[in-house]
Parts: structure tokens; C-alpha cells; sequence
């Protein structure tokens, strides 16, 4: 009785050592499903005629490990119904976020980012489209490199998505050439999510990529670029980003207010930016 005893009782010990095994076992492997996520922030206004191409292009990626974050940004929710709707089509990790009033690019983006699970955010406008193997190239670079931030080099497309342009980036930028010209595509930036904890986007309408840019170099010293187009960006004449007096007043401010240059420097700064965005424009829809 007493050998019977022990031997129920070890036969017990043995089935909570398996369980206690199967269970940490189960914890590495959720662990190891989350190193290397992806969060995709894509903020949505208005962008109906082009969301289901861009959400195509996010689904053929050949890295799966990710979840798409929908910030819904305005006031008027007539299509928010075709979002909810085309959503449903797709099996990948999503959330939408439905704001109460339209707050623009910068502050959604922000709540994307407040609401991730991500190691690592990508961005992605809700009218751009992305290369198959656009994840899996920028996660092995940045994991190779040892890199906070990477950005690279994309296509232009027109409203019908027919290439227009081809932008080549340098393969290290820093300050003194950022400050010139922004040429950093915003769908093309992958950044760890670490380094976003003190560093997110403003509430200008136009420039806030820029400036978050500016602001993360200060202390990175210098991005590094992927030679290769890994995004098609949408160039539409009716949009925000297409307003010329809209960008002027964002670049004078960004200057002016968030970077604290003097009037007349920013005023100059303003005009070398503007130049440096004509002679670019003229260069890379030159290539088409």
C-alpha cells in the first residue's frame, strides 16, 4: 500500500512537471511569435477610391507576422461602412479605430501607435501600395544594421497607378541634408517601436512626417536607406500634401515654431526647401 502510495504520488508529480513543461513551452513559442511583429499604421480619410489596393498590397506581403491598425479619421462617416466592409475580407490582425473627429494624419498616426503590439511600425498611407517584399527586406536590414529607423527608395504613381516617377534616396542622410529637402517617403519608414516612446508625430496638416523626421536625426545622427523601391507613391493632385499654400504655412511653422528658427531664417528656409521640392519634382518625373 505504502509503495502504491509513492507511486500515485510521483506518477502526479510527473504529470504537473509535463504540464508545467507544455506550458512554458507554450510561452517561448508565444514569445517568439511576437520578436519581430510588425505594426502597420495607416490612417484613412477620404481615401475609398484606392484603400482596397493599398490593403491588397499589404496582404500579398511575404512576411505574415504583422497586424494592420485603421485609424478612421473624419467627421463624416459615410464610408466608414466600406471600410468596415473591406476589412472583412482579409484574415491578417486588424484593428480599426474610429476617431470622433477628424484630427489629421500626425495625431491618428499617434493613436495607431498607442494601440500596437508591434516590435516595429511600418507606415503606410491609405492611397500607397507596397512590394511584396517590402517587410521582409526592411526587417532583415534593420535587424542586420542595428537600426531604430530605415526608409527606401520608391516609385511615383499617377490616380490609375501607372508609374510616373522613380525617387532614389541617398544611402545615408543626416541633419544638414534633411534640413534642405525632405526626401523620405512616409510609407517606406519602418522605425522600432521603442524609439517612437518620446518621439511622435504634430498636429500640422502638412509636414508632420517631416518634421518627426528632423527631430529623430538630431539623435540617430543619420538614416540609413534600402536601394531598392519597396513603395508606390501616390502623387494626386487634389490632395492635402498637393496644396501649395498649405504646405508653405506647415513648412514656415515647422521652422518657425517647432524648431525655433529665427523669422528671416525661416522665411529662407522655406524658399530653399521649395526649391529643392521643384528641382526634385522636375528630376523625378523626368525618369517617366
Amino acid at each position: 500500500m505504502i509503495f502504491n502510495k509513492k507511486l500515485n504520488n510521483n506518477v502526479k508529480i510527473n504529470n504537473i512537471a509535463n504540464i508545467q513543461t507544455k506550458y512554458l513551452f507554450i510561452i517561448r513559442l508565444s514569445k517568439m511569435s511576437k520578436k519581430n511583429f510588425i505594426s502597420i499604421v495607416i490612417p484613412y480619410h477620404k481615401k475609398k477610391p484606392f484603400f482596397k489596393e493599398t490593403l491588397q498590397s499589404i496582404n500579398k506581403q511575404s512576411y505574415k507576422n504583422f497586424e494592420v491598425i485603421i485609424i478612421y479619421d473624419d467627421i463624416d462617416k459615410s464610408e466608414l461602412i466600406y471600410v468596415k466592409k473591406i476589412l472583412k475580407n482579409y484574415k491578417f490582425k486588424k484593428k480599426l479605430l474610429i476617431n470622433n473627429k477628424t484630427i489629421g494624419a500626425g495625431l491618428s498616426r499617434n493613436k495607431g501607435i498607442k494601440n500596437s503590439k508591434g516590435d516595429f511600425i511600418a507606415f503606410c498611407d491609405a492611397d500607397d501600395l507596397w512590394n511584396k517584399n517590402k517587410l521582409k527586406t526592411q526587417l532583415e536590414y534593420m535587424n542586420k544594421e542595428k537600426l531604430f529607423f530605415s526608409h527606401s527608395n520608391y516609385f511615383v504613381i499617377d490616380s490609375n497607378s501607372k508609374k510616373i516617377g522613380k525617387l532614389k534616396v541617398s544611402k545615408n542622410i543626416n541633419y544638414k541634408q534633411l534640413i534642405k529637402s525632405c526626401d523620405i517617403g512616409l510609407s517606406t519608414v519602418m522605425v522600432t517601436k521603442s524609439f517612437l516612446k518620446n518621439n511622435l508625430f504634430s498636429s500640422l496638416k502638412t509636414k508632420e512626417d517631416y518634421l518627426l523626421w528632423l527631430k529623430s536625426i538630431k539623435y540617430l545622427k543619420t538614416f540609413k536607406s534600402i536601394n531598392k523601391e519597396l513603395v508606390y507613391w501616390r502623387y494626386l493632385k487634389n490632395s492635402l500634401s498637393s496644396s501649395n499654400i498649405q504646405k508653405l504655412n506647415d513648412a514656415f511653422r515647422l521652422y518657425r515654431n517647432h524648431l525655433n528658427f529665427s523669422f528671416l531664417f525661416s522665411i529662407f528656409c522655406v524658399f530653399r526647401l521649395s526649391f529643392y521640392a521643384l528641382i526634385k519634382k522636375i528630376t523625378v518625373y523626368s525618369k517617366f
